[in-house]
Parts: structure tokens; sequence; C-alpha cells
């Protein structure tokens, strides 16, 4: 499924921010969408939405301010593992996120790609990929992320992400996934930001969302640690035209918190 690259002035600008109350956070941001987790992001505990009034106001909520949401899903998640214990709960906990993002709104769920250990065979966690994109309940996209780290990563590397492309598109609910494109994990991941957004579409037919964010370490330190736009070692150019070459909505997922995320954005609008 390719994708129209809109003009660089309408694309959707936001951040990740507090689960609490992430409509008030976007109108301090001056933001026009919000990426959150639902309950604890270290935990194999199911959502909780933590908005006051529950899923219904959130949604409501959003949908006043036209604010549009994204949820990440718990970072344990691992559905490529073979580690029973760690992919049958991670698929459970995948599942529980999807359909608590649709009843929240949410345009995506964001997921990382997982990896296996060094002397696992890589082909076992492409199956599993397949096996848990089978079995799951979409009523909201999956959009899988590429990781900065690990050297049996399931989508760290250009061939890593089209061997997973393969294995999920085979199934139904294939055309469901799409993909969120981190640019922090891509420079650190040893991908060259010059053409990774020609080479991901290429592989993938779309990239539904991009995390832009600076890296605080060098290329393919596989090291994964935002910093603010500008203030890491990621050429801003470099940065500014994978936005702009993605055409998608966009998150800053950096430190900070209010202020510094707003100078995120302008940084972004400025070179936009």
């Amino acid at each position: 499924m390719s994708q129209a690259t809109p003009p660089p002035s309408s694309l959707p600008l936001g951040a990740h921010v507090d689960q609490e109350d992430p409509i008030a956070q976007a109108a301090q941001r001056g933001a026009d969408l919000v990426q959150i987790f639902l309950g604890d992001p270290q935990s194999y505990k199911g959502p909780v939405v933590r908005f006051e009034g529950g899923a219904d106001a959130l949604k409501a909520a959003a949908e006043s301010a036209g604010v549009a949401l994204y949820v990440h899903a718990p970072y344990p998640i691992n559905v490529a593992s073979t580690n029973n214990r760690i992919r049958i709960p991670g698929r459970k906990l995948l599942q529980q996120h999807l359909t608590a993002a649709a009843q929240i709104g949410a345009k995506g769920v964001v997921v990382h790609g997982g990896h296996l250990g060094k002397t696992d065979d890589a082909a076992k966690g492409f199956d599993n990929w397949r096996k848990c994109i089978d079995g799951l309940d979409m009523p909201v996209p999956l959009l899988i992320e590429n990781t900065a780290g690990g050297d049996n990563a399931m989508a760290r590397r250009l061939e890593a992400i089209a061997r997973l492309w393969d294995a999920i598109g085979a199934v139904a609910g294939g055309d469901t996934v799409g993909f969120c494109l981190d640019t922090c994990h891509a420079h650190a991941g040893g991908n060259d930001l010059g053409t990774v957004v020609e080479k991901v579409r290429a592989i993938t037919g779309r990239i539904d969302l991009v995390h832009a964010n600076d890296s605080r370490d060098t290329f393919d330190s596989g090291a994964d640690r935002h910093t603010n736009l500008g203030a890491g070692h990621i050429d801003p150019g470099d940065l500014a035209d994978v936005v702009r070459a993605a055409g998608a909505p966009v998150v800053v997922e950096t430190p900070g918190g209010e202020q510094a995320q707003a100078a995120d954005l302008a940084w972004l609008r400025e070179r936009l």
C-alpha cells in the first residue's frame, strides 16, 4: 500500500506526553497529535486509561480538540521471542492495547520489532511475528517501529525489516500493519538517513508515523538514547529531510518536558 506524500506544511506534528491529560499537554506544546502509554510502560499488566472519565471521555476530548491520539505499547513486549514466557504474554498484552486504543479513538499502536538471543535462529523470530499477526484482531493499525540495538533484532537493519515484512505479509491482517520510522533508532542502528525513507518505503510500501528524535550517540552505536533536535549526533539537515520525505505524522519523543518539546516542534516547523 503506497502513500502519497503531503506537502510539508500540512504534516501533523506532536509529542509523546504523560497519559493523565494528553489533550491539555497537546495544547501546551502547540501539538496536532500526541502519543501516550496506557498504563505502565515497563509492565505486563493490562492497559489503563488514566484520563478522568475513562476511554469515552478521552476520545470525546481528543475529537473536540482536533488532537489525534497514538498509543505506544509497553516495552517488554517481544512477540518474536523464542521464550514462551515472554512471547505469549506479549501477544496477549499487545492485543489488549490494540483493543484499548480503539476505545479511545487512537490512530494506531506503536510496538517495537523485538529481538532474539545471539544464538537463536532469526527465522524463528520472523515466523513468530507471522503467527502473532495471524492471531491478532486489529481494530486500529499496528505500527512496527525500527529499533536501535541488538545483533539479532527483527527491525534494526533494512535486511531484517525486509524479512519481517515478507513474513507478516503472508497472512491475513498483514495489510493492517504499518511502519513507524524512528530517526534516532535508524541512525544508531546503522542506517543512512539520506536513503532510509526511500529504502524503507521500498520494503514496506508505507511509513505511517515518524518518531523525530536526535541521538546522543554516534552512527551505528546501537544505543537507544534520544536527545532534543539539533543537540545530538544527527545532522540537522538530514533529520529534517527524513521528516519531509516520509510525509507522515510526526512525534517527538525528546526529553525536557513541555518547554523543550515545544522548542523541538518549533525547530521542525522552521525547517519544514
